[in-house]
């Protein structure tokens, strides 16, 4: 079973789009801590841009084994301007479930056909999915054993 190069290497651009879009906005979510717990969620916002960094260098090695040239375009920059961490998770989570669906994409367009991207896209997804466990956590109010509000709302 082939694959169509060109509908994987647009998709793979897409995914690259918005991993770089993630550095700026975790980068940015970085500078609008304040109060009490600043420490834990900048150290956090930073570790989540250096990983969104590291996934965007991964799209643009898979682009290029396929003979593609990498975008040097940004996705979409979410951006409510609200300064509180409930909101800003908030953005963070719309933002995890965007990059998922893209991955979940790639991984419907190479399963049973390439094993090297479908184990990426596999990969990839299973760490957004993570991401999207920890928001969660996040938002929920100690306590709180369900599924927050705000992830049932995404699902």
């Amino acid at each position: 079973m082939a694959i169509d190069k060109e509908k994987i290497i647009e998709q793979l651009n897409r995914i690259l789009e918005c991993e770089l879009a993630g550095v700026v906005r975790y980068t940015h979510y970085s500078m609008m801590i304040f109060g009490y717990n600043r420490i834990p969620i900048v150290a956090l916002f930073q570790q989540e841009a250096q990983e969104s960094l590291g996934h965007a260098q991964q799209a643009g090695e898979m682009i290029t084994r396929l003979g593609g040239h990498p975008s040097l375009g940004i996705g979409p920059l979410l951006e409510t301007h609200q300064h509180d961490v409930g909101p800003i998770l908030m953005e963070t989570l719309e933002a995890e479930h965007a990059a998922l669906r893209l991955y979940y994409e790639l991984l419907s367009m190479v399963e049973g056909k390439n094993i090297p991207l479908e184990e990426y896209a596999r990969n990839l997804i299973l760490q957004e999915e993570g991401h999207i466990d920890e928001i969660d956590k996040m938002l929920r109010n100690p306590g709180d054993v369900g599924v927050s509000r705000a992830a049932r709302d995404l699902a």
